[in-house]
């Protein structure tokens, strides 16, 4: 407990950011399950969405908190413009290469997205459940593995190691359901290696950066992806 006191006093700016950042997330969450409370029903079940924000963001507070008490990835690091800038126009290009292949082949659902406006509260919050989730948790849980099997590895390989393993959960979630027979074989093989490429490029942003600047490049990627090209594909691909 003390060192865990010592931590949150000596890192007091990363927790702040970490904090505000839950809020918003919080409110955004309850801002929108108040207006359709089916809106996360799709990603979460029958569980409330506000005691599955509260109880994903406590994970991450633990979680990020032994990744920084290790010193292998930060909350958050002052002055970090250049990551930022280089996660949106990283996050834009994977953005453009999807539209493209919705545009072209027309095999992404009509109701794959939450339609607009409701998209601007509910894509911010489940940005944070998905990093959380989907990436600092299995992250975490694979070094905390690795490093326990051995302590003769360099951490530095450890690390990397665990990001290509961790890497991998999100894009096999993904493209299960498309193994189905309804979809070409191509589409689920694009579908895995995009999904791969974005949370490789998120992990190596989050250990070169942090973990907003990993929040921000999924953030532009919902913003492009989901958020304005979900409202027009709509009229565009699907109504003559």
């Amino acid at each position: 407990m003390t060192k865990i006191k010592e931590l949150i006093s000596n890192e007091r700016l990363q927790y702040l950011v970490y904090i505000g950042l839950s809020i918003v997330v919080v409110g955004l969450t309850g801002i929108a399950y108040f207006s359709n409370n089916l809106i996360f029903q799709r990603f979460i079940g029958g569980i409330n969405p506000l005691i599955a924000s509260l109880f994903i963001i406590i994970l991450g507070f633990i979680i990020l908190s032994f990744l920084l008490s290790k010193g292998w990835f930060a909350i958050y690091k002052k002055g970090n413009l250049k990551g930022l800038f280089y996660s949106s126009g990283l996050a834009a290009l994977f953005g453009l290469i999807i539209i493209l292949v919705d545009f072209n082949t027309r095999l992404y659902p009509a109701d794959m997205n939450i339609l607009f406006p409701e998209s601007l509260l509910f894509y911010p919050a489940i940005d944070l459940f998905a990093e959380i989730l989907f990436q600092v948790l299995p992250l975490t849980l694979i070094l905390i593995i690795l490093t326990s099997l051995s302590k003769k590895i360099n951490h530095n390989m450890i690390i990397w190691i665990s990001i290509f393993a961790a890497s991998l959960l999100e894009p096999i979630y993904q493209t299960i359901p498309l193994l189905s027979g309804q979809y070409p074989l191509w589409f689920a093989g694009f579908t895995f290696i995009h999904v791969f490429l974005i949370i490789l490029s998120q992990l190596t942003i989050f250990k070169r950066y942090d973990f907003i600047t990993m929040y921000w490049f999924r953030l532009v990627y919902y913003i492009i992806w989901h958020i304005v090209w979900g409202h027009i594909r709509l009229g565009l691909l699907f109504h003559s």
